[in-house]
């Protein structure tokens, strides 16, 4: 599986978990993805605002348009209770999946 194929499978995950103490606007979640894994996974525009975009209408974030003085008007996204649900089922799934692979790439037995 290449970085492309991991980063799609675990993106909503990402976001919903950042999302989950409080509400974000799309360049920060981009900025803090980038900052807390330490480069490894990177948003670009072209692929978070879709994915944002798919998340609201599934229910999962809800978004705001914010106008502060002297700044650009920006939408903030915040977690619904639906989006709760599915972050911790999302989790869930992937705790399993990486001690799936840990079990078998440090050759436990099984």
């Amino acid at each position: 599986m290449g970085d492309r194929e991991l980063k799609k499978g675990s993106a909503e995950m990402l976001i919903l978990s950042l999302l989950e103490a409080r509400a974000r606007h799309g360049y920060e979640l981009s900025k803090l993805v980038e900052s807390l894994s330490a480069g490894v996974v990177r948003f670009n525009v072209a692929s978070l605002y879709p994915l944002l975009y798919r998340m609201e209408k599934r229910g999962w974030v809800q978004g705001r348009w914010v106008e502060k003085p002297s700044m650009r008007r920006r939408r903030y996204y915040r977690l619904t209770a639906g989006g709760r649900k599915v972050l911790a089922q999302q989790r869930s799934r992937w705790e399993a999946f990486v001690a799936a692979v840990n079990r078998v790439t440090r050759g436990e037995d099984v």
